[in-house]
């Protein structure tokens, strides 16, 4: 009998006849191990906050926040996301950039627990909406350290950034807590990287980000009930990449957190973790459509790809190299042939596996891309060609949760105005 697919139990070809192709899976038991692998290890002190950029389905996040996480979000929508997904305004932090005094005059009115700065200009513009309302606005300062991140997939400080304030202007910045009257400097952070794989790196940036709060607490008179570290705890996704332990993990960083509240016991402290959390629980499910052989190479064509999978896809990296992929209807077939697995749209980019050894495929077959709960539709081009975004399935306790209905064509039109050439006398008196 061919071996599939099964999510606690639930095989793939019954998901694909229930909800049909393509679609991402999420497993709540993974979500759960995940959480607690970590949680039940990491020292009390610090909180696991979930950042919603990496998967920001509601019920994702309600579950994460039901094992104990608290949330980090980067958006109005996110935030609205958070609350409706039942994780109270203390629980919640707000970054990002670029944030428009929209988002900022919601931080304030929904009352979370502190908006992360991240220029100067961002917090006068705090300051002056805390004004208009009466009230004190809790800041943690972004800073853009010094000091840079090693083997980080993704480098987000140390450098000439837009993320943070540089470090050597905010030590020189000694007014900086009179300056602004209505804000209350109450936290720092600092974000290093992200795909961190290596222990002693994340211990070794926690350490040095918790003494550089310190130095600016002591120098800018920052009352510090809040220190951010950032997180980029990585996933392995490629060959030769191995996971993160977390017992060699925690059994650094818990010393130095130990250290850290024995001198700071009033001092909140935040670890944000967004792919760690979910990229292990959900699988990218796609149908084959066709096969061709193409000077001598073999392709599988599929319904989905690059407008669902950007990640997957490798985009921004400097080598294509492969998700873990596998024909998910006959898991008990040997891998003997390479393939190059396409999907719909009208670009050659859209290869979201190139020569990948698989069994031989056949049209009907359910392809799955393994490790793709993180940077899946949240990171990707849905509109492209007017496919729209897939279904999302949640399965938890042995029960499946349609948790994100796939786009429509009505649902995709929904927004669009149509113009009529012919209608010479008729206006747009719309706002």
């Amino acid at each position: 009998m061919t071996r599939e697919f099964q999510v606690q139990g639930v095989p793939v070809s019954e998901l694909a006849r229930r909800y049909d192709t393509p679609l991402f899976v999420y497993d709540g038991t993974v979500l759960r191990d995940r959480f607690h692998g970590l949680r039940d290890r990491l020292h009390p002190a610090m909180e696991i906050f979930y950042s919603l950029k990496a998967n920001p389905n509601i019920s994702v996040c309600a579950l994460l926040h039901s094992f104990g996480a608290r949330a980090e979000v980067s958006s109005l929508v996110e935030l609205t996301t958070a609350r409706r997904a039942g994780v109270p305004p203390e629980q919640v932090i707000f970054l990002g950039p670029g944030k428009s005094r929209q988002e900022l005059a919601a931080c304030l009115d929904t009352g979370i627990h502190a908006i992360v700065c991240e220029s100067l200009p961002e917090v006068a513009l705090v300051d002056e909406l805390a004004r208009d309302r009466g009230v004190r606005a809790p800041v943690a300062l972004r800073v853009n350290p010094r000091f840079a991140v090693k083997r980080s997939g993704l480098a987000m400080g140390g450098k000439p950034r837009q993320f943070g304030i540089d470090e050597e202007e905010l030590f020189a910045r000694t007014d900086l807590v009179k300056q602004f009257p209505d804000v209350d400097l109450m936290g720092v952070q600092v974000y290093m990287g992200t795909r961190i794989l290596d222990e002693n790196v994340i211990i070794e940036n926690t350490t040095r980000i918790l003494a550089l709060a310190e130095r600016l607490s002591a120098t800018l008179h920052l009352d510090l009930r809040m220190v951010d570290v950032g997180g980029g705890l990585g996933v392995a996704y490629f060959d030769g990449e191995s996971d993160l332990d977390a017992k060699v993990l925690t059994d650094g960083l818990n010393p130095v957190i130990e250290d850290f509240t024995a001198r700071h016991p009033g001092t909140r402290l935040i670890m944000e973790l967004g792919r760690y959390l979910t990229a292990e629980a959900g699988t990218y499910v796609m149908s084959v459509r066709y096969t061709k052989t193409s000077m001598g190479e073999r392709f599988a064509v599929a319904d989905g790809g690059t407008h669902h999978h950007m990640a997957a896809v490798g985009i921004g990296s400097f080598v294509k190299r492969n998700f873990p992929m596998a024909v998910l209807n006959r898991l008990d077939e040997p891998p003997t042939e390479e393939w190059n697995v396409t999907g719909p749209l009208c670009t050659p980019n859209d290869t979201i596996g190139k020569k990948v050894s698989l069994p031989p495929v056949r049209p009907g077959d359910l392809i799955g891309v393994h490790r793709s709960g993180a940077y899946g539709p949240t990171a990707s081009p849905g509109l492209f060609l007017s496919h729209g975004y897939p279904a999302e399935v949640l399965v938890h306790e042995g029960r499946c949760h349609l948790v994100r209905e796939r786009d429509r064509p009505d649902d995709l039109l929904l927004r669009q105005r149509l113009y009529d050439p012919t209608a010479h006398d008729a206006a747009d008196v719309s706002p």
